[in-house]
């Protein structure tokens, strides 16, 4: 009972903070999407309109489905690149590790429109990359599917996410019983055997994680389309904003909330389901 009631009063101020930040705002932003009218001030008056213009909206229903693939491929590259940052930090790194995890985590303690601004001047016709391509003489002319294009957006969010998927990768690592590794290789598995059979495997659990922190942020984003995407890089979030801001179509804007809350639940159930049968095979 003395360690219930310390586990009630450790979880007490979290729970309130989530209800009253989170929860609350959450549900009244789907009361708001049943709300008549295009500003909502109908208080008493629920319909739903808005969803079924929704339904027969097909460009909001595409814009959805592009920007689900946009974020899942920025969450695919996000680990890819951040993986082998987690395992030489977790394996290899020795006494170097805290310095090295410090110059990781370092770009993410300035503005974060300023960590934007500085790609799009990089992949701008004049920019970095244009004008490496150009002196190797790979191209002619600047490409211009660096700057205003899916693609930036892409890169871009990759490398904002990189670090926020590479911490949770990183402590999975870090967990991994060393006798494990060694048993495998006494066993004769060669290095590449021994990373494919038991590190990865092993490192799941961090790699959802990673896979959870980079989607769920990246699926609503609108300022990154906003200043690299251009009109061939908006994104969901975009008309979510735009709505809220612009048009002050507040039901509508609640209405794409929800609808996006949705899509984003049920990814993770089947990634989650995925990732339950991956570690069920392996046993």
């Amino acid at each position: 009972m003395e360690s219930r009631r310390r586990i009630l009063v450790l979880m007490s101020p979290l729970s309130l903070w989530m209800l009253v930040l989170f929860l609350v705002p959450l549900a009244a932003m789907c009361l708001f999407s049943f709300r008549a009218g295009t500003s909502g001030a109908a208080r008493n008056i629920w319909t739903l309109e808005h969803y079924g213009d929704f339904v027969g909206n097909w460009p909001y229903q595409r814009l959805l489905l592009s920007s689900t693939v946009t974020a899942m491929l920025t969450a695919i590259g996000a680990i890819v690149l951040a993986y082998p940052l987690a395992y030489y930090l977790a394996f290899r790194a020795g006494s170097y590790r805290t310095l090295l995890v410090t110059l990781i985590i370092l770009p993410a303690w300035t503005s974060y429109l300023l960590r934007i601004l500085s790609w799009r001047v990089m992949l701008g016709s004049n920019g970095l990359f244009n004008s490496l391509l150009i002196s190797l003489g790979l191209v002619q002319d600047a490409l211009p599917i660096l700057l205003y294009s899916s693609t930036a957006v892409v890169i871009t969010l990759i490398y904002v996410w990189i670090p926020f998927a590479m911490l949770p990768i990183y402590a999975t690592l870090e967990r991994i019983d060393r006798s494990q590794i060694e048993a495998a290789a006494d066993l004769g598995c060669k290095p590449w055997e021994v990373l494919l059979r038991v590190i990865i495997p092993l490192s799941l659990p961090g790699v959802a994680s990673a896979f959870m922190f980079v989607f769920i942020p990246t699926l609503g984003e609108y300022v990154t389309p906003l200043l690299v995407g251009g009109a061939r890089g908006i994104m969901y979030g975009n008309i979510i904003q735009d709505q809220f801001v612009r048009a002050l179509n507040w039901p509508v804007g609640s209405l794409l909330s929800v609808v996006m809350l949705g899509v984003a639940l049920l990814v993770l159930f089947l990634f989650s389901r995925v990732l339950r049968s991956a570690e069920f095979t392996r046993v």
